[in-house]
C-alpha cells in the first residue's frame, strides 16, 4: 500500500489482529486484520491521493467496490477495494479535516480454516 499511496510519510506502529468470520464456526475459521494510519511528510501531499488510489488500485489487481464520502459530519472520503487473487480487502479513509491530516487503512484477509487438531491463536 505504501507504494500505491505514492508519497513520502510515516505509518503508525499498530499490529495485526485476529477476528471471526461472520456466520462461521469461530473455533475453525478466522481472518487477519491490520489497521494502521499513514501520516504524510506534508499535509498538502494528501490532496488528490484518494482519486489516484481509485485509478491505481485496479492496475494492481484490486477492484474498487466503494468510493465516496462517508456519513460523518466531515464527509471523509472512503475507498474500499477487494483483491480476489490475494484474498484481501482494504478500506482507506482520508481524514482531511483532522489535525494532522492522515489516511486510515485497514487490510482484512479472507477467511481461513484452522487445520485439524489446531486452534485459532487470537492476538
Amino acid at each position: 500500500m505504501y507504494d500505491l499511496i505514492g508519497i513520502k510519510g510515516k505509518g503508525s506502529d499498530s499490529g495485526p489482529g485476529v477476528s471471526e468470520c461472520g456466520g462461521k464456526d469461530p473455533n475453525k475459521y478466522f481472518q487477519i486484520f491490520h489497521p494502521w494510519s499513514f501520516y504524510p511528510a506534508s499535509p498538502d501531499q494528501l490532496e488528490g491521493v484518494m482519486e489516484r488510489l481509485k485509478e491505481e488500485l485496479p492496475k494492481h489487481g484490486w477492484k474498487v467496490v466503494e468510493y465516496g464520502p462517508d456519513t460523518s459530519k466531515n464527509k471523509n472520503i472512503n475507498l474500499t477495494a477487494d483483491n480476489d487473487e490475494k484474498k484481501h480487502s482494504v478500506n482507506i479513509t482520508y481524514y482531511a479535516k483532522r489535525k494532522p491530516q492522515k489516511l486510515g487503512l485497514t487490510v482484512v484477509s479472507g477467511c481461513y480454516q484452522v487445520p485439524d487438531g489446531e486452534k485459532v491463536d487470537r492476538f
